[in-house]
């Protein structure tokens, strides 16, 4: 193979995307089969396979059981807003974004006390083992799953206070600056980090997708005077949205 030619494999993949991208192979359309693929191309069962795999893994194409693999309907993308914290909304971010784009957004949760692992100590800048609120949310646009996310609030900053519990009390509901304040920790700063990665079995069975679907994930510390007083994990499906961030010019 010279310098920058792509396997065999990935040529044939990348041909059959193009048909699925321009309507030659539309949603619902039976891919060709292995022996179809064999012919066509000429190539070798093992590269009609892979050409096929790699599809899958790219969440073109699905299998059906004792039917074959077929092409799968593209959902066109919405957008998920990230604008950080908006001031005297008495309300989540999420629930004020949600409005701001006229959509009634809807979440479920679930918190518990664990001890913080290593992963989490250090992002909080505390001890492993150290108490932390542990609260998982599933969001919900007009009733389908949009979006996980998972956050852990040292115990030690909230513990036996009124904002204990985030979804609970008078300030349930209400976003990390609100509940915060109300015990005199003010929040001055955010920080986001974007990622990609194939989504886990559990995720993937929660927001409706496909084994092997690439989900984004937004790790978030919101910090007081520099300590970190709560980080999350947000997940969202890579093939359903796209984050689109609206950040002030000072």
């Amino acid at each position: 193979m010279t310098f920058g030619e792509q396997p065999a494999y990935l040529r044939v993949a990348s041909d059959l995307r193009e048909k699925i991208a321009n309507g030659s192979l539309p949603p619902h359309t039976r891919l060709p089969s292995q022996a179809r693929i064999r012919e066509e191309y000429g190539v070798s069962d093992t590269v009609a396979l892979e050409a096929r795999k790699v599809l899958m893994a790219e969440g073109l194409v699905e299998g059906r059981s004792g039917s074959g693999t077929y092409v799968r309907e593209r959902p066109v993308p919405r957008r998920i807003a990230r604008s950080g914290y908006r001031p005297g909304a008495g309300a989540s971010p999420f629930r004020q974004e949600q409005t701001a784009d006229g959509v009634r957004g809807t979440w479920e949760s679930r918190s518990e006390q664990e001890g913080a692992s290593p992963d989490i100590a250090e992002r909080l800048g505390i001890e492993a083992g150290d108490r932390v609120m542990r609260t998982r949310y599933i969001f919900r646009e007009a009733g389908e799953p949009m979006m996980l996310s998972t956050s852990w609030e040292p115990l030690a900053v909230t513990g036996r206070t009124p904002v204990m519990l985030p979804e609970e009390g008078p300030l349930g509901g209400c976003g990390v600056v609100e509940r915060m304040a109300a015990i005199d920790v003010v929040v001055d700063n955010v920080v986001e980090q974007v990622g990609a990665r194939p989504g886990l079995a559990e995720e993937i069975l929660a927001l409706g997708g496909v084994p092997g679907h690439v989900v984004m994930v937004i790790g978030r510390t919101y910090y007081a005077s520099g300590r970190a007083v709560e980080t999350a994990d947000v997940v969202v499906p890579a093939d359903r949205y796209r984050i689109a961030y609206h950040l002030p010019v000072r």
